[in-house]
């Protein structure tokens, strides 16, 4: 029965309308606009009767509404109020702790937490790896733009126009320190490439023998809000190893986006 609770454990207990109701409102989530009844019952893999009894209660409680005129089915002003609270409620540094240390975990690099702020990449959080040998993350420090991985990311997902200023203060910079920062040339390609394999790696350009790796952290809205890197040593991050750690690394990217309102692509289920 939909009603009925599991027996068992209190922890393995549950309400299974409830969570058959979650179904009606993820395919609602998935749809992004006012749908059909039978597509939505569809994608939450029930009868169109069925699904109706549960967006009546859904419109009633202000999770859902239905157009007077087409008779389709969106999110209500409830779930917009709700999904407000949950963001006001949410930390990215609080949630990517336990994706750092599992990310340093894995590969046994240096991982790190950057936002972009009024004068660069930041790095916000940490967790040392048992390979970062005598290279110590900095809580604080600010990244290059053009010769990081961490920098490259935001370049590469940010529109131009967050970016503009802090490039060409970087490039005023690099007029008088020639050699650390790529050119705009090759920036460009760079960046192209970056967005076609969704990471960006460096090798040696801020500290010699050290390689890093960065990939993109996206919100509810899918804007970038923040990077997740690993850095470790040349002769540790291999070409093999090296291969291994991005997976890994876009791995918790994915998982620390999903955790602050990302959409999941795998979310509604049959």
């Amino acid at each position: 029965m939909d009603a009925a609770s599991d027996k068992g454990s209190p922890a393995r207990r549950r309400i299974r309308s409830i969570e058959v109701g979650f179904r009606v409102i993820r395919a609602l989530l998935a749809a992004q606009r006012p749908t059909p009844l039978r597509d939505i019952a569809a994608a939450a893999g029930m009868p169109p009767s069925k699904a109706h009894l549960y967006l009546a209660s859904l419109v009633r409680e202000g999770m859902a509404f239905q157009d007077p005129e087409t008779g389709h089915y969106g999110l209500g002003p409830f779930a917009v109020r709700l999904g407000l609270s949950a963001i006001r409620q949410l930390s990215i540094v609080d949630e990517a702790r336990s994706y750092l240390r599992q990310l340093s975990d894995r590969t046994g690099c240096a991982a790190y937490l950057t936002i972009l702020g009024a004068t660069g990449p930041a790095i916000v959080s940490k967790s040392d790896g048992i390979r970062h040998g005598a290279l110590t993350v900095q809580l604080g420090y600010v990244l290059p733009l053009t010769s990081s991985a961490t920098g490259q990311i935001f370049l590469a997902y940010l529109p131009p126009q967050r970016t503009a200023a802090l490039l060409d203060r970087e490039y005023a910079t690099a007029a008088r320190d020639q050699g650390s920062y790529l050119s705009r040339d090759k920036l460009e390609a760079t960046l192209a490439k970056i967005q076609k394999r969704g990471f960006a790696t460096t090798s040696g350009q801020l500290n010699a023998n050290f390689v890093a790796a960065a990939a993109p952290v996206f919100d509810y809205n899918e804007d970038i809000v923040a990077a997740l890197t690993v850095l470790g040593p040349d002769r540790y991050l291999s070409a093999s190893k090296l291969k291994e750690s991005v997976a890994d690394l876009l791995a918790m990217a994915a998982g620390l986006s999903r955790a602050i309102g990302a959409p999941d692509p795998n979310e509604i289920s049959d």
